[in-house]
């Protein structure tokens, strides 16, 4: 089955201190296709180079991080009409400020034909969902 993820899994996944480390790294492991929007590598460097997570990383050592994950994932672009699309729509499920980009993590998702959209986040992508994405699922669900 196609699976789609956002940062969060990634983050957690990659910082054994997360809540649902385990369970984002058994998912990274298990599932025989793993997609993302290319967008996701920013939003990983920018979490683990932020500090919000109780560690910040250096910039070197995130973007290594991030490299070492790249083997486990496929990604799903998005070209400008693609995106022009999505903006048109984006009014129809209330997609305001930065919610676009949940709201394009899951266009590029449905676009991949993934099944299933993992993240840690299932109240923000579930409020920008339409007809027809994937599944929003936490990686507890899969185990």
């Amino acid at each position: 089955m196609k699976v789609a993820v956002d940062s969060s899994i990634l983050v957690a996944a990659l910082l054994p201190h997360e809540d649902g480390h385990q369970a984002c790294v058994a998912l990274l492991e298990q599932s025989s296709h793993v997609t993302a929007w290319p967008h996701v590598m920013s939003e990983t460097f920018s979490s683990l180079t932020g500090g919000r997570h109780g560690w910040r990383a250096k910039p070197n050592q995130a973007s290594q991080l991030i490299d070492d994950l790249l083997p486990q994932l496929s990604f799903t672009e998005l070209t400008a009409t693609d995106m022009s699309a999505a903006l048109r729509e984006a009014h129809l499920v209330g997609v305001r400020g930065g919610a676009i980009y949940d709201y394009l993590h899951l266009v590029a998702a449905k676009k991949a034909g993934a099944e299933a959209f993992y993240t840690l986040n299932s109240r923000h992508f579930a409020a920008v969902a339409r007809a027809g994405d994937p599944h929003i699922l936490s990686p507890e669900s899969s185990l």
